[in-house]
């Protein structure tokens, strides 16, 4: 158990925040992203995934620099995953809000969103959809420009 708090209000369905990642992953990250040259970035990113395989946000930035569009899939589906891990361990129980207005909450949104851009790329047009809807349930005003930070 840990020690999260799932907010459950009267307005609606309860909603979970996962914990920010440690200042120093936050900053390699952010170090990683900033690298010009993009095999140097993707190298940057790999570290950084590396260092702490269960972190959402790290997959999707990596998949965001991915080679081809199987890789950048397969990325943004390890992200994707991982942050469901995040979630259940914080109390989501399967529904409930899951904002992007939480920072800590991005990257999973982001690896979400990442994997239903992809699968549409793939032609996996039924996954593309439940990936959109799903985004849409967690976060009702969701808008996919949102990733685009």
């Amino acid at each position: 158990m840990t020690d999260h708090v799932v907010s459950l209000t009267a307005s609606g369905p309860p909603e979970t925040v996962l914990p920010e990642a440690p200042a120093a992953q936050r900053h390699a990250l952010a170090q990683a992203i900033a690298i010009a040259d993009p095999d140097e970035r993707r190298t940057a990113l790999a570290a950084v995934v590396a260092g702490d395989p269960a972190w959402p946000d790290a997959w999707a930035r990596l998949a965001e620099v991915a080679r081809d569009d199987v890789e950048a899939y397969a990325a943004f589906r390890v992200g994707y995953h991982r942050g469901l891990d995040a979630l259940r361990a914080n109390g989501w129980r399967g529904s409930g809000y899951v904002r992007w207005a939480h920072e800590s909450n991005q990257g999973f949104l982001r690896a979400l969103a990442g994997l239903g851009h992809q699968a549409a790329r793939l032609g996996e047009d039924a996954e593309a959809e439940r990936c959109a809807t799903f985004l849409r349930q967690l976060d009702p005003s969701w808008r996919d420009e949102l990733t685009q930070s």
